[in-house]
């Protein structure tokens, strides 16, 4: 009998992170499809170009330098993408250059990478260059040459690779505050979904309720943290680029946000383990499910917001007056190990306000003095 109900709370606990890692993936597909696309069909065009317009039978370097200047990558800028197609391009010259002069081999082969890579630090600072030249160059003294080709055909193709990702990255502007406020939904609503099964499992005093909680708090992690390293990307963007700095006042909000959603996470996370000793021990905490309905609820609603950008005034509203009440005495009474949970909800709460606009002042004063 034991052993089966712990298969079945297993099958229970994989059930539930396989749904949340579906969840998150779908996220990501959503959001990252059209920049394939338009990475597919530029990778496409160069090889058009270098075939039917420089004349090349195997233009293989122009697909390559347009799929790696672009990729799927929300960066951008000209900046960017001209360095990545810098460094394929001085790669692929690099070996050219070796391998007609001195042949290909083990040392040759060193000594591409060596000369790229120094090459690359001098022209730039950052790494994406150097990168790129470096694995290039191993490429091209690697890769056999065509039949026919001449002495720097390859390297043409990597220029016409690079200029038509600068074509695109030039002619396809993006909004750069569109892909961290759909992760920033999606991870906010993963919170939202933890919450609402906290106050489930509290209501039901089920400890499987809780345990899908606590699965699901854990299985977030990862959308909250892509939410964080996007926000932060894209606010140093909007700081660098002139035509996205009026973007920036919300990217830097957003990281803001995404620190205090993750410290909400945590928080939630503690307080799943917490109700979960707490029902397994029999306490009942039917009030205290209620008031984290409310929290769940208003939550939903900052996901909603946090989709466009907008105020999230009806998910503030909502939780200053969740916080108006919780006060441990009320909502539990004397049962102290139900009171400690209150206590949690306070600290998840002041987190949860703070992401909707107000400041901590304000967040701490809404909370009844203990």
């Amino acid at each position: 009998m034991g052993a089966s109900a712990s298969s079945l709370r297993g099958t229970a606990a994989l059930r539930v992170l396989l749904a949340s890692r579906v969840r998150a993936g779908r996220a990501r597909v959503r959001a990252s499809w059209w920049l394939v696309l338009q990475a597919s069909v530029a990778a496409g065009l160069a090889f058009a170009v270098g075939r039917y317009v420089v004349g090349h039978e195997f233009p293989f370097f122009a697909p390559v330098a347009a799929w790696v200047s672009l990729g799927f990558s929300r960066d951008r800028s000209l900046r960017r993408v001209a360095e990545l197609a810098a460094g394929v391009a001085i790669g692929v010259a690099a070996g050219d250059l070796v391998v007609h002069l001195i042949g290909s081999g083990p040392w040759q082969m060193a000594l591409v990478l060596f000369l790229a890579a120094l090459l690359g630090r001098f022209l730039d600072a950052g790494p994406m260059l150097t990168t790129q030249a470096g694995v290039q160059a191993i490429v091209i003294v690697g890769l056999p040459s065509f039949a026919g080709a001449g002495p720097f055909d390859r390297w043409v193709d990597a220029v016409v690779g690079g200029g038509v990702a600068l074509a695109v990255a030039l002619l396809t502007p993006n909004d750069p505050r569109r892909h961290p406020r759909r992760l920033a939904r999606a991870a906010v609503h993963e919170l939202a979904g933890m919450l609402h099964a906290v106050a489930r499992g509290l209501a039901r005093t089920s400890s499987d309720d809780l345990e899908a909680a606590l699965l699901t708090g854990r299985a977030s992690q990862p959308a909250l943290d892509e939410w964080l390293s996007s926000a932060r990307s894209a606010a140093q963007l909007a700081r660098l680029a002139p035509a996205q700095r009026r973007h920036r006042a919300e990217l830097e909000r957003q990281v803001d946000t995404a620190v205090l959603l993750d410290r909400a996470m945590r928080n939630a996370r503690v307080l799943a383990r917490r109700a979960r000793r707490t029902v397994a021990d029999g306490h009942e905490a039917g009030t205290l499910a209620d008031v984290l309905e409310q929290v769940a609820r208003a939550t939903d609603d900052l996901a909603a917001a946090a989709a466009t950008g907008a105020d999230p005034r009806a998910a503030r509203e909502r939780l200053l007056t969740v916080a108006r009440g919780l006060d441990p005495h009320v909502v539990a009474h004397d049962d102290w190990q139900v009171q400690s949970l209150v206590l949690l909800v306070r600290s998840l709460v002041v987190d949860l306000l703070e992401a909707s606009g107000a400041t901590p002042g304000q967040a701490r004063e809404a909370l009844p003095e203990l």
